[in-house]
């Protein structure tokens, strides 16, 4: 792709509070508002269950009816996944969840104390200066077991998966990550340019999703700091062994393009296909992330915040990164086809 105090980050105040206690108020240029009412529902009804007692229809009215839940709701409708308030009712009864009680109640209340100031400190470093920071977080105890951004009536909206495995750590590189979704998404927020041929407009689309290799720049807090500095090893491990298959997939995404440029396939064969360089961190992820850090560390920050809203340029710039790179390096970069660059950077 938030906490429950006032942070001033770069002089900007960021206001966070939870749903349940205070609204939240901010500059115009940074608001991010802090829910936990589904979460706090889900566990009000599992402690009347490990209390002895079955929750009462008004817990399960309030449970239904908060905020998250029904902004949880239209997510996975929009992703056009079942989602029933009968299946959901039988996710909070089960067995497995009531024995989370414990470990939930205290991680729940352990995320709302969070300052997050760091955080969006390093989401706005790589956000064009001013980019505004508007969303609402909503903390979630749910049964699939993502975070993700996800827009709102307009408004961008951060969900994260309440997880007692979550360190702090992760936690605020999460954070970090998903509140650069909702800036890039305000800083890039441009009519589509319709004199260029539909074909053209559906790659380059396509091409915003790289926005994931940025936000893992910007979570690590730079370039050369590892994505997964504080994850577990197998985590680090899955990461450095992606990275490693680079020239690969770039060269698979690239044919991806030139299938998009060419309609070789139907909407819904491109649409998994480009679906499928998602994965848990796949290449939109790692050669977004590889082509990223290969601009900052040839060209500057500078040069990077300048192309954040031209997925395209991405590719030219990076292109002249990496050549500068090839030169002097034994371990030689890949490189975008000029053909695809002169079709889709012109």
């Amino acid at each position: 792709m938030a906490r429950v105090r006032l942070a001033c980050i770069l002089g900007i105040p960021l206001c966070l509070a939870a749903a349940a206690s205070r609204p939240a108020s901010a500059s115009p240029q940074a608001a991010v508002r802090f829910i936990s009412d589904e979460a706090d529902a889900v566990l009000a009804i599992l402690r009347a269950r490990a209390g002895g007692s079955t929750a009462g229809q008004d817990a399960w009215r309030q449970l239904f009816a908060s905020e998250g839940y029904r902004a949880l709701a239209r997510r996975e409708a929009a992703m056009g996944r079942a989602f029933t308030d009968d299946e959901f009712r039988g996710f909070v009864i089960s067995d497995t969840l009531a024995a989370r009680t414990s470990e939930l109640e205290r991680t729940l209340e352990a995320w709302k104390r969070l300052d997050v100031a760091a955080a969006a400190a390093r989401a706005s470093a790589y956000l064009p200066p001013g980019t505004p920071q508007r969303a609402r977080v909503f903390l979630e105890i749910k049964p699939r077991t993502n975070s993700f951004v996800f827009d709102l009536d307009g408004a961008r909206a951060i969900f994260l998966y309440v997880d007692p495995a979550v360190s702090p750590a992760q936690l605020d590189n999460t954070l970090a990550h998903e509140m650069h979704h909702v800036g890039q998404a305000a800083a890039c927020d441009q009519p589509a340019d319709t004199t260029r041929p539909a074909s053209v407009r559906s790659a380059t689309e396509w091409m915003t999703a790289f926005g994931e290799g940025l936000a893992v720049v910007a979570a690590a807090g730079g370039p050369d700091v590892h994505p997964h500095a504080a994850s577990a090893a197998r985590d680090r491990a899955r990461w450095d062994r992606d990275v490693s298959r680079f020239d690969d997939d770039l060269a698979a995404l690239q044919r991806f393009f030139f299938d998009v440029l060419d309609a070789r396939a139907d909407r819904d064969s491109l649409q998994r296909a480009g679906m499928s360089f998602f994965g848990t961190q796949g290449p939109w992820y790692t050669v977004g992330w590889r082509m990223w850090a290969t601009v900052e560390r040839t060209f500057g920050r500078a040069r990077l915040l300048a192309i954040v809203c031209d997925p395209a340029r991405l590719l030219t710039t990076y292109n002249a990164a990496a050549a500068e790179w090839n030169r002097t390096h034994q371990d030689q970069l890949a490189l975008w086809s000029d053909s695809l660059l002169a079709r889709v950077d012109p």
